[in-house]
């Protein structure tokens, strides 16, 4: 397993990591807070894997907003209560067994996820999974590991804020701040002093 801190990680350099690792199906974390590029980054690295890759987002475990309402989570959808953990761990372990795997995708701009969206191909040999909370140090997502390789990303709290003020720019003054303050903002604090060790760590 490699250990260590990197000021910055480009895609290549993650999908040559991940073709070195050995093993007949490789499953690796990119975690980070919100705004931080996870999705970025491992979308990037596993369209370079080609036919060896396959990705699944964190997101697509959304609750989705009928089941958050009546439990008072809307506003904090995006927080750990608001994923069912259980039905990822559950496509984990049969993405670790090697099987074909169905996951669901998170549409933002419908902020509700698509069931069986996308495919993890059995022929597939490494898998990427991003997300905000698979290292998180709490009941049921200490339970998604092990991981082949787990990456962190660390981004400052002002480069946050200013990235995802352009993301909602184009809500209200007073909706876009609930959205930064209220939850966002709370939530990249709980990934960085909430989750586990990673293997790599990218940025500050």
């Amino acid at each position: 397993m490699i250990h260590g801190h990197e000021d910055a990680m480009t895609p290549g350099a993650l999908a040559a990591r991940l073709r070195a690792l050995p093993g007949r199906r490789v499953v690796a974390a990119v975690v980070g807070p919100p705004a931080s590029g996870k999705s970025t980054l491992a979308e990037a690295a596993v369209a370079l894997l080609g036919n060896e890759g396959a990705l699944v987002a964190q997101d697509g475990f959304h609750l989705d907003d009928a089941v958050l309402g009546p439990r008072g989570l809307l506003p904090r959808k995006g927080a750990p209560e608001t994923f069912d953990v259980g039905g990822l761990r559950r496509v984990l372990a049969a993405v670790r067994a090697g099987e074909e795997v169905f996951v669901p995708v998170f549409d933002r701009a419908r902020e509700a996820s698509d069931a069986a969206a996308r495919v993890v191909p059995a022929e597939a040999r490494i898998v990427v999974v991003e997300g905000n909370w698979l290292l998180l140090d709490a009941p049921g997502w200490r339970d998604l590991g092990p991981w082949d390789l787990a990456v962190m990303l660390r981004v400052p709290e002002a480069e946050l804020r200013r990235r995802l003020e352009r993301r909602w720019a184009a809500l209200p003054p007073e909706a876009r701040a609930a959205k930064i303050d209220g939850n966002d903002l709370p939530n990249a604090r709980l990934v960085r002093e909430g989750s586990r060790a990673a293997d790599v760590v990218v940025g500050g």
